[in-house]
């Protein structure tokens, strides 16, 4: 591991892919991402094989992404908001041509063009496949500098490991801020599994084809069912939550990213109020944690979903209890960004409604 470096979350990430073995990154200019499209020009020009192009819009940046990871290379692109909802036919085309590749979003407030405040409005688009047809895609959520470093390199591995997109789901707040990292040691690329399926050359080999116009409905039906069956197997094997003082707790808020270090803010205020209030964070919003929250529900009857919109995790967390427990809800939209102590009260007023007292 490297010593602590001092850096801005946009920073972090592109150092982390990086160190991570990403050779090629493809973006276009939007705020409040623009710093990582800005480290990876300089980091890519003082690589030996590393590739970055300013493409002429965000559609051709991820199907520039595209071509690259046919090639085998481990690949990246970067958004916000409005900027990925132009990414998503190509993020439909990388899943469905089982493709690994990052992709990051430092989300904005919105709708439409919105404003570049922190916000977390793009919790549906993230974890429901934005674009079109049968597909999911791994989302992970970061919620501080070193979870920006540890989860990018994360990411990648993820990728090459199911042959899927991977989408890094922060702010304009997770962007902006400076806090210490550590990095661990570049990788080796040459100890990289190999990739079978790329194409490079067939010079001695029958040919490869990778596409995702599938004409025939009947192996278009089989791509959807072997697609299913993959997101099954992800959906057992990697769901990640952080759990905070959950252990006597009789409310319980949810929250993830900068709304996370909001509400353990919040809660480590109420311990000391004698109020029993913990905190679940969701570290992979899909796969979503729900066998983590089903089973906390056995001794916790409320829980609060906390999002920085209004409303789109908490449904997950309704789907994941299944009536087991109480849910409730407290969000703020379009770029604002709450205080612990305005999240407190909210907890407060929640826990005495829900019968479970002032004090332990």
């Amino acid at each position: 591991m490297t010593e602590k470096q001092l850096m801005r979350g946009s920073h972090v990430i592109g150092e982390a892919a990086v160190r991570a073995g990403c050779r090629f990154y493809a973006g276009y200019p939007i705020t409040p991402q623009n710093e990582l499209t800005e480290y990876m020009a300089g980091a890519m020009s003082r690589i030996e094989d590393g590739v970055f192009i300013q493409a002429e819009s965000e559609l051709a940046a991820v199907n520039m992404v595209i071509g690259a990871a046919m090639a085998g290379a481990r690949t990246m692109t970067s958004s916000s908001s409005p900027g990925v909802s132009l990414k998503q036919e190509g993020i439909s085309y990388l899943a469905a041509q089982e493709l690994p590749a990052v992709i990051v979003n430092t989300m904005r407030g919105g709708p439409g063009l919105g404003n570049i405040a922190p916000s977390q409005g793009d919790y549906f688009q993230a974890t429901r496949g934005g674009g079109h047809g049968d597909y999911r895609h791994i989302v992970l959520a970061p919620a501080s500098g070193q979870e920006l470093a540890d989860l990018t390199r994360t990411a990648f591995e993820y990728a090459d490991r199911y042959r899927t997109p991977v989408m890094i789901l922060g702010d304009g707040m997770m962007g902006q801020m400076m806090e210490p990292v550590t990095f661990p040691e570049p990788l080796d690329l040459t100890g990289l599994p190999d990739k079978p399926w790329k194409l490079d050359g067939a010079k001695g080999r029958p040919s490869r084809v990778i596409l995702s116009l599938l004409l025939n409905t009947a192996l278009e039906e089989e791509l959807n069912w072997k697609l299913f069956r993959k997101y099954e197997t992800i959906a057992q094997e990697i769901p990640a939550a952080e759990t905070f003082m959950t252990e006597d707790a009789r409310m319980v808020v949810i929250a993830y990213g900068t709304a996370a270090r909001i509400a353990k803010g919040a809660v480590k205020a109420l311990r000391e109020k004698g109020l029993r209030v913990g905190l679940l964070r969701p570290v992979t919003l899909w796969p979503f944690p729900d066998r983590v929250i089903r089973d906390m529900s056995r001794s916790v009857a409320d829980f609060l979903a906390f999002e920085m919109s209004t409303g789109q995790m908490v449904e997950d967390v309704r789907l994941a209890l299944e009536g087991r427990a109480r849910v409730h809800f407290y969000g703020r939209p379009g770029g604002i960004v709450p205080t612990p102590d305005e999240i407190a009260g909210v907890l407060h007023t929640r826990y005495e409604r829900s019968g479970l007292g002032g004090l332990s």
